[in-house]
């Protein structure tokens, strides 16, 4: 496929430099590498290299959701790829799937998400703070994954009433998660998967517990660490740069514990 005026490329040196960039061409991209002029990437094919002034090739990728992910404006802490997968294998995201995710953030797992269930699925997503709600609008655009977003400003603690229900998944991304289990129950079908992210240990006990008490089933708890190789020839060794400790997942299902009813009052003696 040929680049086109417009299109996203990312601009590949190495693992350490690479940029990507709406091609404008009247744009020029000054790097250490030397000067990338985007009308010279027009019309060629994705996989070519272009020559810097300094002489340097940069490679012209098409970008992935993991680029698009990596390169968000952060305006707070995003999920990695390395629990994105993770979620999606574990919770079994496939297109056409109905996602609801209260707390919105940078946008990250939106657009990961996003890319999941299209076309026919949808994403329905909410937060209360409207700054970081436009740099998550920014980052799922700049993606193509609007389309299958909806955004929504509003608390889901302090709902009567829930915007979704029937939903086969909801993310919860909030300090305080154990709060919202009752109103996940509401929005779930039956079976459907809860994932929470939890910074903190102290965070999965009382979530935990919450789920629990909501009825919920399969918990896990668990934590992923991704540890690269600098793999060459007669040198390969772990890299020295690499992502530990980002946050917990914390997975569970919507079930029926077919609890009895607790008795409002306990029998009371006859009155003598």
């Amino acid at each position: 496929m040929k680049i086109k005026n417009n299109a996203y490329v990312l601009f590949f040196y190495n693992d350490s430099k690479k940029w990507l960039q709406k091609i404008d061409k009247k744009q020029s991209l000054h790097t250490h590498v030397g000067v990338i002029k985007h009308a010279d990437a027009i019309g060629k094919e994705y996989g070519s290299r272009l020559r810097t002034n300094k002489d340097k090739y940069v490679y012209l990728l098409e970008p992935t959701i993991h680029d698009f992910v990596m390169r968000s404006q952060h305006g707070t802490q995003i999920v990695y790829p390395k629990d994105l997968g993770y979620i999606a294998a574990r919770s079994g995201v496939q297109s056409g799937q109905t996602i609801v995710e209260i707390g919105t953030g940078s946008g990250a797992l939106t657009t990961f998400l996003a890319s999941i269930v299209k076309p026919r699925g949808h994403v329905y997503t909410f937060d209360v703070a409207p700054e970081f709600m436009e740099i998550a609008k920014k980052n799922i655009t700049r993606a193509g994954m609007m389309k299958y977003v909806t955004m929504h400003e509003m608390d889901l603690k302090v709902a009567k009433k829930m915007p979704i229900t029937e939903a086969d998944m909801v993310v919860v991304d909030l300090g305080d998660p154990w709060t919202v289990v009752p109103q996940v129950r509401k929005m779930l079908k039956g079976s459907g998967a809860m994932i929470a992210i939890c910074p903190t240990m102290n965070q999965l006990e009382k979530l935990t517990s919450s789920l629990i008490e909501n009825e919920f089933t399969d918990i896990e708890c668990s934590e992923h660490i991704l540890r690269t190789i600098d793999a060459r020839e007669g040198k390969t060794r772990h890299s020295f740069y690499g992502i530990g400790h980002t946050t917990y997942i914390a997975f569970a299902r919507k079930a029926f514990f077919d609890r009895k009813p607790k008795k409002e009052t306990e029998e009371k003696p006859a009155s003598e």
